[in-house]
């Protein structure tokens, strides 16, 4: 074994064509995101920064060590959250809030009976998008007598994604992109500078592991808003129509459907109509 200080300077051999097009397969198979050969420095950065955690000599070895049973599995789990780190950052799309504040206080006019609002950011990251969304919906029932009349759910592949949302400290880069009043209405400056989210936002959201491949077994349904942005493109075409399809099905009567801009091209559902807001791809369910 060599010493790590030496081994971290090691030049790792380049990827051949054979094991780029086995990771390829195995990332497709496993998550349905497309590593195109775009991507491919992306991903031999990615894993050879891995490797060289574990001193591994080789791209053969690491993918064997990968797909080897349940050591495997924890490795793989490891190496999916490198791979699937995302850049995200609060109200990161300002039209689309905007499409949601204006559904949800069309909704708060509307509804007679004022059941709780149910939404869903589905491949939340970090936790950025679904307290953003968290925000929204607080501001809009905030002088009313049902300020607590909703939930949040975040869902992500990656489980370190996962835990950071569940931290809800961000840093002021994070926040760079929101009103000042908001910044101070929900969150609490902490001693090294950064921000966390109040306990009775947090409080509204809860965070669980899903990969958008399995959404048939997802328990989500009947929600009022469901978020898809900046994730699609990373799959298939046909893949991303199958994964709007099922978000569709998982919608109640009259919710809002919000997809990322440019992400999906030609996309129609029977049961959806499209928001006539040129700066948002959305729609809402027939009642």
């Amino acid at each position: 074994m060599q010493p790590s200080g030496v081994w971290a300077l090691k030049p790792l051999a380049d990827m051949s064509q054979a094991e780029f097009r086995d990771w390829q397969a195995l990332l497709e198979e496993r998550t349905g995101v497309v590593i195109n050969e775009q991507r491919r420095a992306f991903l031999q950065t990615n894993l050879s920064a891995r490797m060289r955690e574990l001193e591994v000599a080789d791209y053969a070895s690491y993918f064997r060590m990968v797909t080897d049973g349940p050591r495997g599995a924890v490795e793989w789990s490891t190496l999916l959250d490198r791979l699937t780190v995302q850049e995200t950052r609060f109200f990161r799309h300002r039209p689309s809030f905007d499409v949601l504040d204006s559904y949800l206080r069309g909704r708060l006019a509307t509804d007679q009976q004022q059941q709780p609002w149910a939404l869903w950011s589905v491949g939340c990251s970090s936790g950025e998008e679904p307290y953003s969304m968290a925000i929204c919906a607080a501001e809009v029932l905030r002088e009313t007598e049902s300020a607590q009349q909703f939930g949040v759910t975040g869902t992500d592949i990656s489980l370190n994604a996962l835990s950071k949302a569940r931290e809800a400290l961000y840093g002021a880069r994070k926040l760079e992109q929101m009103d000042a009043d908001l910044c101070e209405r929900y969150f609490a400056t902490e001693v090294d500078g950064r921000f966390k989210v109040v306990p009775d936002l947090a409080a509204r959201i809860c965070f669980a592991r899903l990969n958008v491949l399995e959404l048939g077994k997802a328990p989500l349904t009947g929600m009022d808003v469901i978020f898809c942005q900046n994730m699609l493109i990373y799959f298939r075409r046909w893949r991303r129509r199958e994964i709007l399809n099922r978000l569709a099905e998982r919608l109640a009567p009259g919710g809002l459907l919000v997809v990322g801009v440019g992400e999906v091209v030609g996309w129609q559902h029977p049961d959806l109509v499209p928001v006539a807001d040129e700066r948002v791809l959305a729609f809402t369910r027939k009642g």
